[in-house]
């Protein structure tokens, strides 16, 4: 499969240099100069240090996608290549990519799904519905890629668009019939998810995060919304908006307009209670071990979830994954069956040694995401809660104080230690994150002031958290969730949430294996 320069042309609005260069075939794309084969076209685009045209020497592409100051950089150098100028290269990098791989995402069903929380939890719900309903899967996430169940290589939550297309065509030519991934905000503006012909997408919540990327929630709210706009690029024909809150009532508002089918999903759960969209969640009958049994009511019918993990959040994301099956005709018996046999890495994740109390991991790292999985542990405990957290470096400061308020307002015993500290000191980190723990606590009207640690090293917290706990209580490790790694001055240390607290377990009990 290859197309010529002169179609990429087209398709870009691109002027090609030379022009007699116009029948040349390409079948590759990149955006990593040194990577791209002898048959693909180099995408230079601008960095923060340095643009990419000046590594084009690296490339053995026949051809360069660039902008003006690109061009210049190879024109410099000497001898340039044939090349396609553009005004802009990110916005059209999508659309060229998606016709260099021969527009594979038109070929399957593609649900795009995004929100501050939930996307993880929300598409492998999806994944294990699709695939016990018969369909072949791809997913694409924050925890790496599958195709079908099989891990595959990736980077980003969400692909650079040349490899994003790319992985697209792999999926395509093994048979793929439902892609289900999740959309950053990042990935919509570095359009990352350009080209792509989306089926179905859906908004899940938002909540404070990425404000080192965004500078004001509605910034991040219009970040979010350029996948639901009616008269943009992105927009699919169906969408399920979850209208728990403010923002995703907004979002369905935005969202509905000509050639757009909007369906709304929402639970009695929400503050106030949402009953009149289209999919509505009942309250839960939850069992100890945190499996969730809801009636949730339909347009035509009725039907019966279980949903294997805790906390009022998941009810909601299984609500919009089965809005979001029903859009593209797989709410069948078999897909019910196949949701509530899914487990997501380090979500409400459990880790069990034969303990007397409950141990979960998850990837919390946001005040609201915080806020609720506390909220989940403390409504089906009967002891105390305890926590281990932390906040990460050279991120959002103004989240920190929020965090520790979020952990006294629910949790009894607070452990604050390192996350990815990155380039920041680990203890000024803590300190942001106790500073709104203290001022949170002397507030406390309950007269119960929890007690708040501040441990360096989070493998010591973790130990401490389990020496703390007793019979009937909780122990909850949160923020890195599935990571297994930890950024400690920029240096990446291994580091698994889930290994550590399972040895303090063992260490607990005397068992040194």
């Amino acid at each position: 499969m290859s197309v010529t320069l002169n179609l990429l042309a087209e398709i870009a609005g691109a002027t090609l240099h030379p022009a007699s260069a116009g029948d040349l075939q390409v079948s590759d794309i990149g955006i990593n100069a040194a990577e791209v084969p002898a048959d693909g076209i180099f995408a230079a685009v601008p960095g923060t240090r340095s643009h990419g045209a000046r590594y084009a020497h690296q490339s053995q592409g026949v051809a360069v996608l660039t902008d003006a100051a690109g061009y210049e950089i190879l024109q410099e150098a000497g001898d340039p290549p044939p090349v396609l100028l553009v005004d802009e290269v990110r916005p059209i990098l999508g659309r060229v990519a998606d016709a260099v791989y021969g527009h594979p995402s038109a070929e399957m069903t593609v649900i795009g799904i995004t929100g501050t929380s939930g996307k993880t939890t929300t598409t492998y719900l999806l994944e294990g519905a699709l695939m016990a309903a018969g369909r072949r899967v791809g997913l694409i996430g924050t925890t790496g890629t599958r195709i079908n169940g099989r891990t595959v290589p990736s980077h980003l939550t969400t692909p650079e668009a040349p490899e994003l297309h790319k992985l697209f065509r792999t999926m395509a030519d093994e048979g793929v019939t439902h892609v289900v991934m999740e959309v950053s905000s990042h990935a919509v503006m570095l359009g990352r998810v350009g080209g792509l012909a989306f089926d179905v997408t859906a908004f899940l919540n938002l909540s404070q995060d990425h404000l080192d990327f965004h500078d004001t929630m509605d910034e991040y709210f219009a970040a979010k919304a350029l996948l639901f706009d009616p008269a943009g690029d992105l927009h699919a024909p169906r969408t399920v908006i979850c209208t728990d809150d403010a923002w995703g009532q907004r979002m369905a508002e935005l969202a509905d307009g000509p050639g757009v089918r909007v369906t709304t999903a929402a639970t009695m759960a929400a503050n106030p209670p949402v009953e009149d969209a289209d999919w509505v969640a009942g309250p839960p009958e939850v069992a100890i071990n945190g499996l969730q049994h809801v009636v949730v009511r339909g347009p035509e019918r009725d039907v019966d979830l279980e949903v294997p993990l805790p906390g009022a959040f998941n009810i909601a994301n299984a609500t919009v994954a089965w809005a979001l099956l029903d859009a593209v005709g797989c709410a069948t018996d078999e897909a019910r069956a196949g949701l509530s046999d899914v487990a997501v890495p380090g979500r409400m994740e459990r880790i069990d040694e034969g303990q007397d109390f409950l141990a979960v991991v998850d990837y919390a790292h946001k005040p609201a995401a915080v806020g609720a999985a506390l909220d989940t542990l403390r409504d089906h405990l009967d002891g105390r809660l305890i926590i281990v957290f932390g906040a990460g470096g050279n991120r959002d400061r103004t989240k920190r104080a929020k965090m520790g308020a979020e952990a006294v307002r629910a949790a009894d015993e607070i452990i604050i230690t390192d996350d990815n500290p990155r380039h920041e000191d680990p203890e000024a980190i803590r300190q942001d994150i106790i500073a709104g723990a203290e001022e949170a606590a002397a507030r406390r009207g309950d007269g119960q002031r929890p007690r708040i640690h501040n441990i360096a090293g989070r493998a010591a917290a973790i130990a401490a958290a389990v020496q703390l706990a007793g019979p009937g209580d909780a122990v909850i490790v949160a923020g890195k969730g599935h990571e297994t790694g930890q950024d400690v001055g920029g240096h990446m240390h291994p580091f698994d949430d889930r290994i550590e607290l399972r040895r303090a377990l063992r260490d607990a009990r005397g068992d040194q294996k």
